[in-house]
């Protein structure tokens, strides 16, 4: 970490919302806080906002949050989106990573370190996701192009293949476990060269009990669909988004206590 930070801003959907760690009712974590926590511990004056709200498309995400953003005028932010887009029968690649890097331009010309990841090959996470491989290929090299571009560091999770073990996920298969958000942080640490970070967040989870056969794969995949995969659809059909009336779980700069 070539200099502190004394003002963090996290824009994104769900998951830098912290969807999957903890709930609505006790509170959601994620890895963005998480990081914040860890940054903390060697930038004491540390100042962090989470502008994420679940449900965004990437545009969303640059017309919503964006301006707020670079109000607050950080030193580092993390910008993700984009996997709900993927999720669209209509799914555009280029539109796409052209919103994220409107971001990545607007926050570094600014003079905020911006950094992002890839997303894993969700087929490896859910065998009914096989078809949205091509489009986390195209999405993954957008992103390293267009990082490349304004020197936007990214943390490469979609080469670790650790990144799409099961556990790493929460239940609906579309959102990190507490495991898996505590993951992302550890290598969103590493890849802005945070004192103390390491590659331990590439290593692969002790052996497991194996995963379902036959018809008991079969009736996992069943289960999944009709208590995930069926009420997404069914708000997608009726026009409506899970992030419908929410906003920004903590809109300003406030301090963060080490973790």
């Amino acid at each position: 970490m070539t200099a502190p930070y004394t003002r963090y801003v996290a824009l994104g959907d769900s998951q830098t919302e912290g969807v999957g760690d903890g709930d609505d009712l006790t509170g959601l974590r994620g890895w963005a806080d998480r990081l914040a926590e860890r940054l903390a511990r060697h930038n004491p004056g540390l100042h962090y906002a989470n502008l994420a709200v679940r449900g965004r498309l990437a545009g969303q995400v640059r017309a919503g949050q964006l301006a707020p953003a670079l109000a607050l005028r950080p030193d580092l932010a993390t910008v993700l989106a984009g996997v709900n887009d993927l999720l669209r029968p209509r799914f555009d690649p280029d539109e796409v990573v052209g919103h994220l890097e409107a971001m990545f331009a607007a926050l570094t010309a600014q003079g905020a370190q911006v950094a992002t990841l890839t997303f894993p090959d969700p087929s490896r996470i859910s065998p009914l996701a096989r078809g949205l491989a091509p489009r986390v290929t195209a999405l993954n090299a957008g992103i390293r192009e267009a990082a490349r571009r304004h020197d936007v560091i990214v943390a490469d999770t979609a080469v670790v293949p650790v990144a799409a073990d099961p556990r790493l996920w929460s239940q609906d298969r579309l959102h990190a476990s507490p495991l898996g958000h505590d993951r992302i942080a550890a290598a969103m640490a590493h890849a802005l060269d945070v004192p103390g970070s390491d590659t331990a967040w590439t290593e692969a989870l002790p052996v497991g009990p194996p995963a379902p056969a036959g018809r008991h794969a079969v009736a996992a995949e069943v289960r999944w669909a009709a208590s995930f995969l069926g009420p997404w659809l069914g708000r997608r059909l009726r026009g409506r988004s899970s992030g419908d009336g929410r906003s920004a779980k903590r809109p300003e700069l406030a301090p963060v206590a080490a973790g």
